[in-house]
């Protein structure tokens, strides 16, 4: 009879974990409003397990915010341990952000450890706020924060009127000035009470794309809502020719990112809207060209990015803007169709830079009845490609008449342009040197490190940070701040991959890795100790400052001001 109570047991909690793990609601989604435009999650225990709170006590950059003098107590007692303020730091912690109609707000939410120590905190912090009590739930409120919370969960809400400035930001580029200060007439305690009364159809519990985000392993995961970002944004009279509605409606951008051994891996995906779906579903599939990769001359290769992709996908999205009239007759006036545009590709695309070194430059400026003026810069220099593979050549050289024609309008002279280019049939090749864009036809055969790490994807690209910052070495070194920075750099960047472009399960993937140069130690203690060398900089622009201090008082007391005479 046991052993049938015991099969009973395991099959019930077989059949919990696979209702458990098929659910398409979430926990952490529940007080969080389904409008969300931007959330981040925070596994707390992943984080304390790879960085505990006692080594970044040790941060000096810690260490020196701490001891400043003019830190409130509370928030000293805080940063000596989170626990402190009664939260269980070792919990989720998730952030989001609400834009509306007067700005927006903050939200920031976690779990209570102890409710005692959790409400002395927020009085302290909110210098004795309002109290009130809704449905069980405690609130403090003093604008333009308040905060609720139960046995279990906290939220605190942050009134963020500045939140539309971005909007703000777009309508006014032209002008002068930007009033960045914004106020909103927002009921923040209202705001709070809202959330904790959300009903799960209008939170984030429910959303198919976050709960399977939240599924996902991952030290941090991210969300942004771009349909939601996009509202009320800038309405020019030229965009409102263009049908962007398709483009961003239903756009949602989920990632998670987890802190490894020598490097931080980003695995992100892309949602769209129907018609953009389609149009994935339609035209994927296609791989990047190595071959293309390969060819990519110089010595030190300081960025490369490759993609493929159905040049047929172009036709389409003109369609769905409803520019497809309008761009037909441009390109007519050219001397091509928009079939011969699409015909002449065949999908491989590259761009990529090398041997980038700075230079001197010298100028002689000449100015009447005065000796010439001689100023020295330095500059950068580098060798840049781009290369298309052709598709059908008696239309792509269409494009390329085109291209001369419109260029002869703007360089009389074609030795002065500041491109060169040239093809073989199979590769159309432009650049800004013109040995090197010969040498990319020429087939050079170099096999990449990182090739494998972005083969088999319809689009990929690798930055190499270490040959970047090296190539400003000697300008960092004539500051001693500015090498504090360069060092701490180089002992910790070594390069980015990233590759994707796949449709899998309604989005587009893709995937970021940021390698570092130490590949034995975890990267979230890598990054405290980096952000610890950046103390010493603060240091030195502290000593800097004080000098130059100094120096302007020793001048203003050294000049004598002559006394008047009432005389």
């Amino acid at each position: 009879m046991q052993l049938i109570h015991l099969s009973r047991l395991m099959i019930i909690g077989a059949v919990a974990l696979l209702f458990a793990s098929c659910s398409k609601t979430n926990m952490q989604g529940k007080l969080i409003p389904k409008e969300a435009s931007i959330v981040i999650q925070i596994d707390g225990k992943s984080l304390a397990d790879k960085l505990p709170w006692d080594e970044i006590k040790q941060n000096a950059l810690f260490m020196e915010m701490n001891s400043d003098s003019t830190l409130p107590p509370t928030l000293k007692n805080l940063m000596n341990n989170p626990d402190n303020a009664g939260i269980d730091s070792k919990a989720d912690l998730l952030f989001f952000v609400i834009k509306d109609s007067i700005g927006g707000y903050i939200g920031f939410e976690g779990k209570v450890k102890d409710e005692k120590t959790f409400k002395i905190f927020n009085q302290q912090m909110t210098e004795n706020g309002a109290d009130s009590e809704k449905d069980g739930v405690q609130f403090i409120s003093k604008s333009p924060i308040c905060v609720g919370w139960t046995k279990e969960k906290f939220v605190y809400v942050f009134d963020a009127p500045q939140i539309t400035q971005m909007d703000d930001l777009s309508r006014r580029m032209m002008r002068d000035s930007i009033n960045i200060s914004r106020t909103s007439n927002r009921d923040i305690g209202a705001a709070c009470k809202a959330i904790f009364a959300l009903k799960e159809s209008n939170s984030l519990a429910k959303d198919e794309k976050f709960t399977g985000l939240m599924k996902e392993t991952g030290d941090v995961h991210f969300w942004m809502n771009g349909e939601e970002l996009s509202k009320g944004g800038s309405s020019s009279a030229a965009l409102a020719m263009v049908n962007l509605e398709k483009f961003y409606k239903g756009n949602i951008t989920t990632a998670t990112m987890n802190f490894d051994k020598g490097k931080m891996l980003m695995n992100a995906k892309t949602y769209a809207s129907e018609e953009m779906l389609k149009l994935f579903k339609k035209y994927s599939g296609g791989k990047l060209n190595e071959d293309m990769i390969k060819r990519m001359p110089g010595k030190d290769v300081v960025a490369i990015m490759a993609l493929n992709f159905k040049p047929e996908a172009i036709r389409d999205i003109i369609k769905m803007t409803g520019l497809d009239g309008l761009i037909n007759m441009g390109v007519q006036k050219l001397g091509f169709s928009m079939d011969d545009f699409i015909k002449a590709n065949k999908g491989d695309i590259l761009f990529g830079v090398s041997d980038l070194v700075l230079k001197t430059d010298t100028t002689t400026y000449n100015f009447k009845d005065q000796a010439p003026n001689v100023a020295v810069a330095q500059k950068p220099s580098f060798n840049f490609i781009f290369a298309a593979s052709i598709g059908d050549k008696e239309s792509f050289n269409k494009i390329v008449t085109a291209g001369k024609n419109l260029g002869s309008g703007q360089f009389n002279d074609s030795s002065k342009a500041p491109f060169a280019y040239n093809q073989n049939g199979t590769y159309f090749v432009l650049g800004n040197d013109q040995q090197k864009v010969n040498q990319y036809l020429a087939a050079t055969n170099t096999s990449f490190d990182f090739i494998n790490k972005i083969s088999g994807e319809p689009f990929g690209g690798y930055v190499n940070i270490q040959t970047l910052l090296r190539s400003f070495g000697n300008m960092a070194t004539q500051d001693s701040s500015a090498k504090i920075a360069y060092d701490a750099s180089l002992q910790m960047w070594d390069n980015i991959v990233w590759k994707g472009g796949n449709y899998s399960e309604g989005g587009i993937e893709q995937t970021v890795e940021i390698n570092l140069v130490d590949k034995n130690t975890n990267s979230l203690k890598q990054l405290n100790a980096y952000t610890a060398k950046f103390s010493e900089l603060y240091k030195e622009q502290r000593r800097k400052q004080k000098e130059q201090n100094m120096a302007f008082q020793d001048m203003t007391d050294s000049v004598a001001i002559p006394s008047t005479n009432s005389n």
